[in-house]
Parts: structure tokens; C-alpha cells; sequence
């Protein structure tokens, strides 16, 4: 009993202390009602302090800004203009000195997790440019904005702002002090609230599982990710492929699970690489380019990189600028 006073009373003085030294303005949050439902649910599943939530709560700002963002994600945009945001030469180097400088626990991870270097590498360059742009929004602002004034993905947002309080609670973070993406993602790796609780890793055993500032963490956090997810190691992940006549455009479906064999897709007059066996299961995927599509076959790893980004978009960038990365890689440590 004494313990979970001690709590209470840290966390609600983390919680005044940021207020009171913030120049910030009072959240203004319509749905009230909204608001002290969720406080409720919180002590009543999770026992958090109704009063110190109710204060944490006045002092969160609500921000318009966040709605415009999420109604213009770059995944909305055609393949050739969303390529060009990732696949540039000061992604690339800044994706070799990353690997310089995290040569051992890149390397670790892969032998521990078998996800390869090159793809822990890209990842966090896609997300952050290798921690650079980590965001600039309070993750609980974020979280709220969305939760209670973005009705079209309410009961997502809202479970994540659960999550964020409660891993605020399990990590000892005041709530009014992480910063991340409008979203409310966070860290080098960009890490959802629920993804932070199931998924990252303290690399040095410290008792920390620092994504923000601790390289290390944020690597093993990711090939953590990805081993939780069935990464296949020593698998292929997607090859580029051509198609005689229009009969491929049957494969064309929906979702990003491999779906159809090899051998269907050959009957499509799909030409698959000879590595490919007729049973393997694939997903056939077009990507717009300025001139026609470009076709490609995603395999179960290419799957697993979407469970991390829901976009075929972002898998292949993730792809390629891992590819990219480890051509350059290779040359500056042969030089």
C-alpha cells in the first residue's frame, strides 16, 4: 500500500511540475465526457489515480495541425515521387556511417535474430534518417489529438494513449515529457506506445529500454520487432519481375499476404526468377512510375517489413535503400 502511494505521488508530481514550468495552454477538449470515460476505464483497469489523470489531462493540448497530417500521409503518393524521398545518396551515407558506428550490436542482432544488418540499418533511416528526426510533438498530445478529435481511428489512438500511460508508469517517464511523430510514434525506430511495451529490448541489460537517445536499444528493438513478426532468416524478400500480355492483372488483389504460388502466377504469363519454387507463396504488387508499373513479387519477408509500415510503398523503399546502403557499405570497407 505504501509502495502504490509512493507511485501515485510521483507521478502526479512529475505531472504539476511539468505543467507549472511549460508554457502551455490548457488543452481545450470537447468531448469532456470522452475524456473522463477513458480516465475511468484507466482506474478502473489499470488503477492509475483519477485525480492525477484529471490533472495530467489539463494540461494536454489539443493540435489541429496533427488531423491535417494524418489526411496527406506520404504513402497516399504515386511509387516514382515516393522513392525519391528515401532513396538519395545523403540517406545512403548516412546509412553507412550508422553501420560504422553500430558495427557490434548490428551485428549481434543479426546473429541473434537472423535479421539482416542492412535491413535494421534501413528502417531506422526510412523512419528518423538514423535518429535525426525523431518528431517534435508530445507523444500524449499526439495521442489525444487523434484519440478524441480523429473519430475515423478513434479506438485505435485511444488504445495507445492506454498504452502510453501505462508505459509511463512501467518505465518511470513523466507522460508530459516524450516527444515523437504526429502520430505518436517515438524514438530512433519510431515505436508506437504498444509497440514500445512488446517489442523493445534493453541491449545492455542497464534496465533501460532507451529508443530515443541509445542506438544499441533501438537496434535490438528492431530486430526484435521483426523476429516477433516470423522473420524468415536467410530468406529473399521481394525480386522485380516482368509480365507478358495483361493476364497478370488478375493476380492484382488486395492485402499484402502472399497469396498465389509461383506456379499460378507463371500460368499468368508472369516470369519469375529461376530461384523461385512453383509452391512458394507470393504476393504479386504494382508500383506506379511515371511510365507505366513496375511489377514486383513480395515473398513472406517482404510481408513481415509491412507489418512494421502497412504500405507496399514503404516496404520497397525500406528494401531498396537496405540494398543501397549495403552496396556502399561494402565498398567503403574494401577501400
Amino acid at each position: 500500500m505504501q509502495k502504490r502511494i509512493l507511485a501515485i505521488l510521483f507521478f502526479l508530481s512529475l505531472s504539476i511540475s511539468s505543467f507549472t514550468q511549460a508554457e502551455t495552454k490548457v488543452a481545450e477538449i470537447k468531448d469532456r465526457v470522452a475524456v473522463d470515460k477513458f480516465i475511468n476505464k484507466m482506474v478502473e483497469e489499470h488503477q492509475f489515480d483519477q485525480a492525477e489523470l484529471a490533472i495530467l489531462f489539463d494540461s494536454v493540448e489539443l493540435q489541429p495541425k496533427i488531423i491535417e497530417a494524418m489526411t496527406r500521409p506520404a504513402e497516399g503518393m504515386p511509387w516514382y515521387k515516393y522513392r525519391k524521398i528515401f532513396i538519395r545518396d545523403s540517406r545512403i551515407q548516412g546509412g553507412v556511417k550508422f553501420w560504422q558506428d553500430n558495427q557490434q550490436s548490428l551485428a549481434a542482432m543479426q546473429q541473434l535474430y537472423g535479421v539482416p544488418e542492412e535491413i535494421i540499418v534501413a528502417i531506422i533511416g526510412v523512419e528518423t534518417l538514423y535518429g535525426e528526426r525523431t518528431g517534435g510533438h508530445r507523444v500524449i498530445d499526439a495521442l489525444a489529438t487523434l484519440g478524441f478529435d480523429y473519430p475515423k481511428r478513434s479506438k485505435f489512438f485511444l488504445s495507445e494513449l492506454e498504452n502510453f500511460l501505462i508505459l509511463c508508469r512501467e518505465e518511470k517517464m513523466n507522460p508530459l515529457e516524450p516527444v515523437g511523430s504526429y502520430a505518436g510514434a517515438m524514438g530512433m525506430p519510431q515505436f508506437m506506445p504498444s509497440s514500445y511495451r512488446n517489442f523493445a529490448t534493453d541491449y545492455e541489460g542497464d534496465g533501460k529500454r532507451d529508443i530515443w537517445t541509445n542506438p544499441a536499444d533501438a537496434i535490438a528493438s528492431v530486430a526484435n520487432y521483426f523476429a516477433k513478426h516470423h522473420w524468415q532468416a536467410d530468406k529473399e524478400i521481394a525480386f522485380p519481375v516482368t509480365a507478358t500480355g495483361e493476364q497478370y492483372k488478375q493476380a492484382l488483389s488486395k492485402g499484402l499476404k502472399p497469396d498465389i504460388k509461383a506456379v499460378q502466377l507463371k500460368a499468368l504469363q508472369v516470369q519469375l526468377p529461376a530461384q523461385i519454387a512453383d509452391d512458394e507463396l507470393l504476393k504479386l504488387l504494382s508500383f506506379e512510375q511515371e511510365k507505366g508499373k513496375d511489377l514486383w513479387v513480395g515473398l513472406e519477408n517482404f510481408y513481415v517489413i509491412t507489418r512494421y509500415n502497412h504500405s507496399p510503398l514503404y516496404a520497397l523503399a525500406v528494401l531498396q535503400l537496405s540494398q543501397a546502403v549495403k552496396q556502399q557499405y561494402s565498398k567503403t570497407i574494401n577501400e
